[in-house]
């Protein structure tokens, strides 16, 4: 370290220890320090909007003590300054909760000026300061450890500033890309529909994700939804991807696949005849607006459009199969189609009382796939005397294989 400097472990790392958590990384802040002197002691600089180095044996990442002024609307409105007379605490107080808003000197020593202990205790997830209402990707961020923190409450001065925050049209200014990020890091929390539920409580997610809060206050069909709500389906759904550990592109088409409940005319509900092909249209839409990455976009349209023609596998004759399992390429992707079944399988469980039901379609629908993929169609093809007739042979190959495992098969429909 630079002569005169001090070295203090912030935020993350800091507080899963006090938790009993193991951390994925550990940040450092330098006091006492300038570019030129880190430059001087063989760091490495990586930082664009602030002063970020490389440790030059450990390539740890240290940023210099710094403050910021808002200088505009949005994420990217800040100016910052870092110089050697930069405290400690005036790092700190930039931060966005008190909980992340903690050090550790080199002795082992925690530096709180902003009651982060106290709040991890009373599991309370609070501001640091009005500087909190400079950025919107803070509400972002803070829903986002809602859902890690599923038993933490949100301090009532932090919702109403929230609030605040939303309706002055701070979040409007959000780039999709860092609404993404944000969105797909909270996905992936142990309990994601905390996120949501966060989201929507500050009016936030009306100005986010609107296909998503649209669906809040859309009745079901309550023998086949007990928890009537199409919003609280989709929460229940999400968390049931969460529950099994799925991917994040399972958890995303689990977010998206109901979407077209939400326009469902009035005089059909609660039922939703083709809410499937409306789904598709608003999913490809928000995926477009919010620059999903591809793998996740796809899932979710296949999810949206045949999640209730896999609910319903074993009432389909053998073609319909095959045009099923044709349509979702799955002869192709495979890897993707037992995506799609898990996707359906958390559709199915995320209800109320139905958690823990058995989805024989997951299985039953692989064990088709099977068949079909056991059809050689290189034998077909050299068997054939027309190239004309080689997809027809081909097909009627693929059925009789579907058919034969239907006509062995004694498992009762289930009902969706």
């Amino acid at each position: 370290m630079p002569a005169g400097a001090q070295v203090f472990s912030v935020g993350g790392a800091v507080r899963d220890a006090l938790l009993g958590r193991v951390s994925d990384d550990e940040d450092f802040v330098v006091v006492g320090a300038s570019p030129e002197i880190m430059l001087a002691a063989g760091f490495r600089p990586v930082g664009k909007d602030f002063p970020v180095f490389l440790h030059p044996h450990t390539q740890a990442e240290y940023a210099l003590a710094r403050t910021e002024r808002k200088s505009g609307r949005g994420y990217h409105g800040f100016t910052f300054h870092a110089a050697p007379d930069v405290s400690l605490t005036q790092d700190l107080a930039r931060r966005d909760l008190s909980i992340n808003a903690m050090a550790r000197d080199s002795c082992g020593n925690i530096i709180d000026p902003f009651g982060g202990q106290r709040d991890l205790r009373d599991r309370v997830l609070r501001h640091v300061g009005p500087a909190f209402a400079e950025d919107p990707v803070r509400i972002l961020r803070l829903a986002r450890f809602a859902a890690r923190f599923s038993d933490f409450s949100i301090a009532k001065e932090t919702v109403a500033l929230m609030r605040a925050m939303v309706q002055a049209g701070e979040v409007d200014h959000l780039v999709a890309e860092r609404v993404w990020q944000e969105l797909a890091k909270g996905l992936q929390e142990a309990k994601p529909s905390r996120m949501f539920e966060v989201l929507r409580e500050c009016g936030a997610l009306a100005r986010l994700l609107p296909e998503v809060d649209a669906l809040f206050g859309v009745p079901q069909r309550a023998e086949y939804h007990p928890e009537i709500d199409a919003g609280v389906h989709t929460l229940m759904v999400i968390d049931q991807a969460a529950r099994h550990a799925h991917s994040l592109s399972v958890r995303y088409a689990a977010l998206c696949h109901d979407l077209g409940k939400a326009s469902t005319p009035a005089e059909l509900l609660p039922r939703h005849h083709g809410h499937e092909g409306r789904s598709v249209n608003l999913c490809k839409s928000m995926s477009q607006r919010l620059r999903v990455p591809n793998e996740c976009r796809e899932l979710a349209v296949l999810v949206a459009r045949e999640h209730g023609n896999v609910h319903r596998a074993h009432e389909l004759k053998a073609s319909t199969v095959v045009d099923l399992l044709e349509r979702c390429d799955a002869l192709r992707r495979p890897q993707r189609f037992a995506e799609l079944l898990a996707a359906c399988q958390c559709d199915f469980n995320g209800r109320l009382g139905w958690e823990d039901r058995p989805y024989p379609q997951r299985a039953y629908l692989q064990t088709l796939l099977q068949a079909v993929r056991s059809v050689n169609a290189g034998e077909i093809a050299v068997a054939s005397t027309s190239c004309a007739s080689i997809p027809e042979r081909i097909r009627r190959a693929r059925i009789a294989a579907v058919r034969a495992v239907l006509q062995n098969t004694s498992e009762e429909p289930e009902q969706t």
